[in-house]
C-alpha cells in the first residue's frame, strides 16, 4: 500500500476523547486507487508498567471498573491489569512514573522500557509504551488507589507471580497489556 490521500476528516465526537471519520484514497500494490472511509478514536498515547519483586516472586497489579468491559459482558466490569495511564503532556517514562505513584503508591526508581505496541490498530490511534520495574516494600510511600479528581477507585493487588500467570489461564486476567507484560516477565525470568 502506498500513496494515501486524506480527502476529508469529520469529528463525530469530541466529548471524552476524539472520534473522527476519515475519508481517504489509497493506492494499492496494483496501482488501483480505492476510496475508503474509517472511524478512528484518538485518545492519546499511553504507558503501562509491570512492577515485580524477584526476591518475593510477586507482582503489583490493579483492579478497577472498566465500563467498556461491562457493556461487553464482563458481569462486574472489574478488570485486573497493570498500572497504566495516558501520556498527556509527559514523555512515556515520566508518565509511567507518575501513574505508578498515583495508582499503586510506589515510587519506583529503575524504570525500563521493554517495547511499544498498537493495541487496537483497526480503530484506535493509541500506541502504548511498555515498562517494567523492580519494586520493594520500602518504595511504597502511600496506599495508592488513584486520584479522586479523576474519579479513580483503584484497588492495589500484590500477587504471587505464579498466581498472576494462572489468572491468565483461568480468565481472571483478560487485559491484553497485562497479559503481554506478565508473559514478558515469564520469558525474561523477572520473578525468579
Amino acid at each position: 500500500m502506498k500513496d494515501i490521500n486524506i480527502l476529508e476528516t469529520v469529528i463525530l465526537s469530541d466529548n471524552w476523547y476524539t472520534l473522527k471519520k476519515v475519508c481517504y484514497e489509497i493506492t494499492g500494490p496494483d496501482g488501483a486507487v480505492v476510496r475508503q472511509e474509517r472511524e478512528a478514536y484518538d485518545r492519546g498515547n499511553g504507558a503501562t508498567i509491570l512492577l515485580y519483586n524477584r526476591e518475593n516472586k510477586t507482582v503489583i497489579l490493579t483492579r478497577q471498573f472498566r465500563m467498556p468491559t461491562y457493556i461487553n459482558g464482563n458481569e462486574t466490569g472489574m478488570l485486573i491489569e497493570c498500572c497504566a495511564g495516558l501520556l498527556d503532556e509527559d514523555n512515556p517514562e515520566e508518565c509511567i512514573r507518575r501513574e505508578t505513584m498515583e495508582e499503586t503508591g510506589y515510587n519506583v526508581t529503575d524504570v525500563r522500557k521493554v517495547f511499544e505496541a498498537y493495541m487496537s490498530p483497526g480503530s484506535v490511534t493509541e500506541i502504548l509504551y511498555f515498562f517494567v520495574a523492580a519494586y520493594s516494600q520500602d518504595q511504597q510511600v502511600h496506599a495508592g488507589g488513584g486520584l479522586a479528581e479523576e474519579q479513580e477507585n483503584i484497588e492495589v493487588l500484590e500477587l504471587p507471580f505464579t498466581q498472576a500467570m494462572d489468572m491468565i489461564r483461568t480468565g481472571e486476567i483478560k487485559d491484553g497489556k497485562t497479559i503481554m507484560l506478565l508473559q514478558y516477565a515469564a520469558i525474561n525470568n523477572l520473578c525468579g
